[in-house]
């Protein structure tokens, strides 16, 4: 079993790298060159930054269901590991968010509460 989830953790390493990598060079760069973008906030540059980070943040979740997946490989699980790799994967999510809508998507702010709360609550 052990060998098995390091394995199923390492496809979704790769699965994360291919999605980003592909999706950017395939998918978001073929599609950012329409001109039938919605224009959101007086232009197009905040629907191409929200499709941008919506891509990658799936990328994000993959990560840390790989962690999650590493830490069942390495024994039984406690609540504080898996609730520290939940916290951390919603505070990256958060910050990607912030920084890459510059602040005006607003999901940047539950993400980072997810994260906060569930580190805090783990952590005590």
């Amino acid at each position: 079993m052990t060998i098995a989830l390091t394995v199923a953790a390492l496809v979704l390493v790769g699965v994360a790298a291919a999605h980003s990598y592909l999706g950017e060079r395939y998918i978001l760069i073929r599609l950012f060159r329409r001109d039938q973008l919605p224009k959101l906030f007086g232009g197009t540059e905040f629907t191409r930054r929200t499709l941008r980070f919506a891509w990658h943040l799936t990328s994000l979740a993959w990560l840390g269901f790989a962690a999650i997946l590493v830490l069942l490989a390495r024994g039984p699980l406690e609540a504080a590991a898996v609730g520290g790799v939940v916290g951390g994967t919603f505070l990256v999510h958060g910050l990607v968010v912030l920084l890459a809508s510059r602040g005006r998507h607003l999901a940047w702010i539950p993400f980072l509460l997810v994260g906060v709360l569930t580190l805090l609550a783990v952590a005590g």
